[in-house]
C-alpha cells in the first residue's frame, strides 16, 4: 500500500526544500502528492515568513470580516424576545420571534438564521422523530361560520381537582368562538358553550366534534343533547372518525397553546377563576397574537376579512300522524334504567328490578309503577335520546321531534 503523507509531512519536506533543486522537481512533487503548485509556493513563503513549528500548522480559513453576520445586539434581542414569549406561554419559534422583532421596529434575520442562533446558544431541544410540516396537508373551510369545531380537555385546579375546558373555534379563521370552564365533559355544558357562541357570532353551517357522549354520541346508538339542539337549528352535526383526533387538529393544537399559556400563570383556584383566565386567553389569542397558519394575521382579523357563511335553514317540523297510545311493560335494569322505542330513561337505582307500565304515543311517554301509580311523564324526544334521573332535559320540550315509525 502506498504511503500517503499528511499535509504536515509535506510542509516539513517543503521546509527543507533545497534551493538548488533540479528543474521540474516542484512539478513532480506536486503531481505525486496531489497538491497544486500554488499551494507549494504559498507554503514555502509562509515557512520563510513564520517561525517553526507555527509555520507547519494550517491557518484558519475563516474570513477576517463577515459583512452579512447578524449584529450581536440583534442576536441578543432575538434571544430576549424568545425568552419573553416562552415565559408568557406563547409559541417562541423563529417565525414568532421574527414577528416580535418586527413589532419592535427591528428588521429580523431570516427564519433559518434565527433557528441557527437559537441552536448555537443551546436553546433548541432536538426532536429528530418529529414529522416535518411539509408532510401535513392543511385544510380549512372557505368562510367563517361554515364549520365550527368543539372539543373538551382536562385541566387541574390549584386544589388538585380535575375539571374540563370546552373550546369552540371557527375552522376558517381559528377564532376562539367561546371557551367554558366546566366541572366535567358533560352535555349540559357542551350546550352552554355552543349557545354562547351562537349568541356572539350566529349559527354555523356545521359543527364538528368527536364521538364523546357529551358531544355527538350518534355512533353509540343515541342522539345527544347537543346534537339535537343544533340539528333543530339546521346545523349539520359531524362526528370525526373513531380514534382519529387528526380530524380535529385545530382543536388539538388549540388545546396545546392554551395549556402552555395556563402553565405560565398561577393555577386557578376554582371554576370562576379558571373562566377568567380563559376569557383573558381568548381576547389575547383572537385579537393580539398573530397566527402562523393565517400568514401572521390574528384570528379576529381573518374572521372579519371574509363574509360569514349564511345562516342555515331550520328544518320543517315533521308531520305528526295520529296514532293511539301503545302500552308496553318494561323492567328496570340494575342501575334503574328502562328502554322504550329506542329511548333510554333513567329512573334511579331505587327502582332497579321493578316492573313498569308505560303508555307511549307520538307526543308523550307516561310511566306507571306496577300498582298503577303515576311515576313520571315526559314529552317524547327523538329516538336514541337519553333522559337522565327521570326528568326530561330542557332541550326536549323546545326541540321536540316525532318519529311516527317508532310508535
Amino acid at each position: 500500500m502506498a504511503y500517503d503523507p499528511s499535509r504536515t509531512d509535506l510542509r516539513l519536506i517543503i521546509a527543507s526544500w533545497p534551493a538548488d533543486a533540479p528543474r521540474g522537481a516542484v512539478s513532480r512533487f506536486c503531481t505525486e502528492n496531489n497538491v497544486s503548485r500554488e499551494w507549494f509556493y504559498a507554503t514555502r513563503r509562509r515557512i520563510q515568513e513564520d517561525a517553526l513549528p507555527q509555520a507547519l500548522m494550517p491557518r484558519s480559513s475563516r474570513p477576517r470580516t463577515s459583512p452579512r453576520k447578524t449584529p450581536a445586539p440583534v442576536e441578543a434581542l432575538a434571544i430576549e424576545a424568545r425568552a419573553r414569549l416562552e415565559a408568557e406561554g406563547w409559541d417562541h419559534g423563529p417565525i414568532s420571534v421574527g414577528f416580535e422583532l418586527t413589532r419592535l421596529g427591528i428588521a429580523p434575520p431570516s427564519r433559518a438564521t434565527l433557528a441557527r442562533i437559537f441552536t448555537r446558544n443551546g436553546l433548541v431541544t432536538a426532536q429528530p422523530k418529529k414529522r416535518p410540516r411539509t408532510s401535513y396537508i392543511r385544510f380549512r373551510y372557505a368562510a367563517p361560520n361554515e364549520c365550527w369545531q368543539i372539543d373538551a380537555t382536562d385541566w387541574t385546579l390549584a386544589d388538585g381537582r380535575v375539571v374540563a375546558i370546552f373550546q369552540l373555534n371557527d375552522d376558517h379563521s381559528r377564532l376562539q368562538i367561546a371557551s367554558l370552564a366546566a366541572r366535567s365533559e358533560n352535555a349540559q355544558d357542551a350546550v352552554r358553550v355552543v349557545t354562547t357562541g351562537i349568541e356572539r357570532h350566529g349559527v354555523p353551517q356545521r359543527l364538528l366534534s368527536d364521538n364523546g357522549a357529551a358531544l355527538n354520541p350518534i355512533r353509540r346508538g343515541w342522539i345527544g343533547e347537543l346534537t339535537a339542539m343544533v340539528t333543530a337549528l339546521g346545523v349539520h352535526a359531524i362526528a370525526s372518525s373513531v380514534a382519529h383526533p387528526q380530524t380535529q387538529g385545530k382543536n388539538e393544537r388549540g388545546h396545546s397553546t392554551l395549556k402552555r399559556w395556563l402553565r405560565a400563570r398561577a393555577p386557578a383556584r376554582d371554576l370562576d377563576d379558571l373562566q377568567s383566565q380563559l376569557d383573558q386567553f381568548d381576547l389575547l389569542y383572537n385579537e393580539h397574537r398573530p397566527h402562523q397558519a393565517l400568514q401572521m394575521m390574528t384570528p379576529h382579523a381573518c374572521y372579519t376579512a371574509t363574509p360569514k357563511s349564511p345562516t342555515p335553514t331550520r328544518p320543517d317540523p315533521p308531520h305528526l300522524i295520529p296514532v293511539p297510545p301503545r302500552h308496553v311493560v318494561r323492567t328496570a335494569s340494575a342501575n334503574g334504567a328502562v328502554r322504550v322505542a329506542r329511548i333510554k330513561i333513567m329512573l334511579g337505582k331505587a327502582h332497579a328490578g321493578q316492573t313498569f307500565n308505560i303508555l307511549l304515543d307520538p307526543q308523550r311517554i307516561i310511566i306507571f309503577d306496577h300498582q298503577g301509580t303515576l311515576l313520571s311523564s315526559h314529552d317524547r324526544p327523538p329516538a336514541g335520546t337519553y333522559i337522565p334521573n327521570g326528568k326530561p332535559r330542557g332541550f326536549l320540550a323546545r326541540y321536540e321531534v316525532s318519529d311516527p315509525a317508532e310508535t
